[in-house]
Order: C-alpha cells, then structure tokens, then sequence
C-alpha cells in the first residue's frame, strides 16, 4: 500500500514538472524540427541524428518553456487561459522550476553537442536565448511588436533539424524558417484578439490592447498575405513540387477567409476558430511539404 503511494505521489509530481514544458506547444516544435530532418536529405534520415536531434532540440524547448512559466507566474495566475499550470496552482516552486530547466536544459545542449554535432547545439542555446530571455523577459512586456520579433526563436526548429542531420544551414532550411516567422502573427495575434482583456488586465503590451482591435484585424490580414506569399517561394525556388503548390493554395485559401472575415466581421468565436485552424494549418502545411519530397525523390 505504501509502496503505491510513492508511486503515485511520483507520477503526479513527474506530470507537474511535465506540464511546464507546455507539452502542446513543445510538440509542434518537435513535429516541425522532424519535418526539417526529413527535407534536408533525399533519402532516409540518419537514425542517430533524428533520435538523439529530436530528443535534444525537445528537451531544451520544454526547458525555455519552464523559463516562460517561471518569469510569467504572476500574469498566468491573473489569465483564465494560463491560471491552472503548476506555478500559479503552487503545486511547483519557483526553486524546483530553475533546477529543473537547468537539468533538462543542460542535458539538451549535452545530447546535442555530443551525439550530433556542435552547430546544432550552438543554434538550439542561441533559440532557447531569443525565447526565454529576448523575446519573454524583454521584448514581451516592452512592445506590442514583441510577437513579430520573438516570432524569430519560434521559427527555427526546422533550422535546427536540418543542421542536425546536415551540420549547415541552408537556402531552403531558411525558406522553412521564413514560413514559421511570417505565420506567428497571425496566428498569435487572432488568439490575443478574443483574449485582448485579459492581456490589459496584466498589462501586458499586446497590439489589440495598445492599438485597438481594428488595426490588430487590419495587420492579420495583411500578415497573412505575406504568409501566403512566402508559402509560394519553395515551389517557385523548386525546393518543392506541384503536389506542395496545390495543397499550399489550398490552405492559404482557408486562411485567408478567416483573415478576410476576422478584419470585415470580427467575432470572439471566429478569432477562436482562426486560432485553431492556423495550428491545423502549419502542421498540415510541412506535412505536404514532407509527402512532396518523398514522391519526387
């Protein structure tokens, strides 16, 4: 009996310290750094970089998320979106979050430079840099243009597969990259749209709060032109083929609607819905990307 509750007092704890890495948004990174792996060669993926790459690139993801949850524990515990992780319910102290990114960070970088190769880690620390300090504990509360600058660190996880598995960045890989930086956005800004309250309430500087709601919807839609622009350029540089074209107008398409319906007929729900399908959309995005390598090579 005694032995059960160890066990689950342990399993409990474990999924506490889990939740800081914001699992969701740790698996997004990863899916899109695999992707990265996978088009930076025309056969298979060496198994010791998509392994140990996978395992590094994750392990410091959830550590610069930990740094998020860490610096922004008093707002989370304000917005209704974020009040329920382990910082602000109390169930994790400030001192076990630092020595916990500090373990899972350092064995990230350790992995990465050891059983990959240095670049690699050197790109993933200077990532984990531009998110947890430049972009959360700078640019955030500072500006309402923190998401488009921050946006750089969240768009370098298929940067950093392809290094894995290449040891150098190239053209295309930065093609990967530009897509990831002009979808941030549009993407964040529909969420900070229907959350708009609850980011004065805070204080914090979001563009809805500091520029109104109309020039918010206004930069969506403009910024999602230029996502679909820059979606274009793999099949126009021939990094990609007619199958990414099609599926790319296609998503673009569905894109746009919600960017065209949130700026002429904004509603909380549809700034939801648009939120939802721009995750949808980025996966299914680098997923045709994927299946247009592998057909035409």
């Amino acid at each position: 009996m005694a032995t059960s509750l160890v066990w689950q007092h342990t399993a409990i704890r474990m999924q506490q310290f889990y939740q800081l890495t914001k699992p969701r948004v740790v698996s997004l990174i990863v899916f899109t750094a695999i992707i990265g792996m996978f088009l930076s060669v025309p056969g298979a993926v060496p198994l010791n970089a998509l392994i140990f790459g996978t395992l590094g690139i994750a392990l410091v993801a959830g550590a610069a998320a930990a740094v998020n949850c860490l610096v922004e524990q008093k707002i989370d515990a304000v917005m209704a979106r974020t009040r329920g992780r382990p910082l602000p319910q109390g169930t994790v102290t400030s001192p076990e979050t630092l020595f916990f990114l500090a373990l899972v960070g350092g064995a990230g970088l350790y992995i990465l430079h050891e059983l990959v190769n240095p670049l690699t880690m050197w790109l993933t620390l200077a990532t984990f840099v531009g998110y947890a300090i430049i972009y959360t504990v700078i640019l955030k509360p500072m500006t309402p243009q923190n998401i488009v600058i921050g946006g750089a660190s969240g768009a370098m996880p298929p940067v950093l597969g392809w290094t894995a598995v290449t040891g150098e960045v190239s053209a295309d890989a930065l093609l990967l990259f530009l897509i990831i930086f002009a979808w941030t956005p549009p993407h964040f800004w529909a969420l900070a749209l229907y959350r708009k309250l609850e980011y004065a309430k805070v204080g914090m500087p979001m563009l809805p709060v500091t520029h109104g709601d109309k020039y918010t919807r206004l930069h969506v839609l403009l910024y999602t032109l230029i996502l679909i622009a820059v979606t274009l350029m793999p099949y126009v540089t021939k990094m990609s083929g007619l199958i990414y074209l099609v599926g790319a107008v296609v998503l673009d398409a569905i894109f746009l609607y919600y960017a065209v319906k949130i700026y002429r007929d904004y509603s909380d729900q549809l700034a939801r819905k648009a939120f939802r399908f721009s995750i949808i959309y980025l996966a299914a995005l680098f997923v045709v990307l994927l299946v247009d390598h592998y057909i035409r090579f």
